[in-house]
């Protein structure tokens, strides 16, 4: 009878400690993946203007990538690599879950780069919850060094100027010179970020890096390269109009339009339409492009964090150029010179024309996903369904990048100048970026330089 009650207790005991013991973390593509779509939820929710959205989208990219880089021979730190980014620490404790720990570094960068913390705060709290059940030891480990190397990157990040441009004065319009910028209806908002210049960039060496031509010089005289091409603009809307609503030219326009916040009056009503920004839909790209490749974790956060850091150049490089020339838009000078009821298809964004912003950091996100995937990637682009639009497919990064451009005619936005030297201008910048920050060993880049 002993011997039976001593088997009883032994076999309570292994049911007891099976059922007790801890099983290892884990962290798919698809976890990083819901992480990145949040940030790019909040970023909508708060409505940040698109160089600071970029700047979110970069440092909580980067802290990730930090991490699992100290865990994968075949990449490179960027410490060293992107200005004034110093050694990472090292993990010390042989428990940590490098993945574990990446997510959240990620979590935690965003959630200090956001007004709407407590949307973070609850995903990294779900989380933590079902980490703990599973492997609390594993957890903390991680933990601690994700929170370090976050503490890293946003010690490091503090440098940018970013504060410092948050007191300096508003954009002063110059109402006496007709071809300068002036506020856009309908809410004739001030002048977005006119220091952002003074951002510190990742791998441009100053802002002015990548300058392009200045525009064609300003004349309302008949015949002139500057009238040409705002005619173009007025004469585009108008064919489009006898086209429809439907036509290919519209439907291009409404799909690349990713303005952060559309105002729309109704009587003495004003309400926003709050979208995703245009660093944001090609953050939108990236997902797309490692799910079809079938992406590891590491190979999804690099995509995301190189496409994120040519977002955040591209947009200091253009931002220099649009307060340096500080050129009028299309729409004011038709409604003060050509018709008065004239109305872009797309709400005019509230910063000066050249070059167009959405046409430098396309190029400059197509040539870094190029050099990941190859100039001959098909992908179909879900990321406005959201808002109403249908997918649309492309043959290729640098061909969504043309079209993401050339949306800026069609919506009435823009000159074909602003167009075609901002996309140039971006497609340099991203060559730049792929020939002078290798993330990837000598090795490894080798092996994919077919792609």
């Amino acid at each position: 009878m002993f011997k039976n009650f001593s088997v009883l207790i032994f076999s309570v005991c292994v049911f007891i400690s099976c059922n007790t013991e801890q099983k290892p973390l884990s962290v798919t593509p698809d976890d990083y993946n819901n992480a990145v779509d949040k940030v790019t939820e909040v970023i909508i929710h708060d409505i940040f203007s698109p160089p600071v959205a970029s700047r979110i989208y970069a440092y909580s990219n980067i802290a990730a990538y930090e991490v699992l880089a100290q865990n994968h021979p075949e990449y490179n730190s960027l410490a060293g690599k992107l200005n004034g980014l110093g050694e990472t620490p090292k993990a010390e404790n042989p428990a940590v879950n490098y993945d574990v720990a990446a997510l959240i570094a990620q979590m935690e960068m965003a959630k200090s780069l956001i007004f709407s913390e407590d949307r973070i705060t609850e995903v990294r709290d779900s989380l933590y919850k079902t980490w703990e059940n599973q492997n609390a030891d594993e957890l903390a480990a991680s933990k601690a060094y994700g929170l370090q190397v976050a503490d890293h990157i946003k010690s490091w990040m503090d440098g940018d100027n970013y504060k410092q441009t948050r007191t300096m004065p508003k954009f002063s319009v110059n109402a006496d010179n007709p071809s300068r910028w002036q506020p856009t209806p309908p809410a004739y908002m001030d002048g977005i970020e006119p220091h952002w210049m003074k951002i510190r960039p990742f791998v441009l060496d100053s802002a002015s890096q990548f300058k392009p031509v200045p525009p064609p010089a300003f004349s309302m005289e008949e015949g002139s390269e500057f009238h040409k091409q705002l005619m173009e603009v007025y004469n585009v809307r108008n064919e489009m109009t006898a086209k429809g609503d439907d036509s290919e030219e519209a439907q291009i326009a409404k799909f690349w339009d990713c303005n952060p916040y559309v105002s729309t009056h109704k009587g003495h009503l004003m309400f926003a339409t709050k979208k995703i920004t245009p660093g944001g839909h090609w953050i939108g790209i990236v997902k797309i492009a490692t799910k079809k490749n079938n992406a590891d974790l590491m190979e999804t956060v690099y995509a995301y964090t190189k496409t994120s850091i040519a977002l955040f150049d591209g947009f200091i490089s253009c931002w220099d150029e649009k307060y340096r020339s500080n050129l009028i838009r299309p729409e004011t000078l038709i409604n003060q010179y050509i018709d008065d009821s004239w109305a872009p298809v797309l709400q005019t964004p509230p910063f000066p024309e050249y070059s167009s912003g959405h046409s430098v950091v396309s190029g400059a996100a197509s040539e870094v996903l190029t050099e990941i995937y190859g100039d001959n990637f098909q992908f179909d682009d879900d990321t406005e369904t959201a808002y109403g639009l249908p997918v649309r497919s492309f043959t290729s990064f640098r061909a969504a990048s043309s079209e993401a451009a050339l949306s800026r005619l069609y919506g009435g936005i823009h000159y074909r100048a602003a167009i075609e030297e901002g996309l140039k201008q971006g497609r340099q910048l991203g060559q730049h970026i792929v020939n002078n920050l290798q993330m990837k060993n000598n090795a490894t880049a080798l092996s994919h330089s077919g792609n």
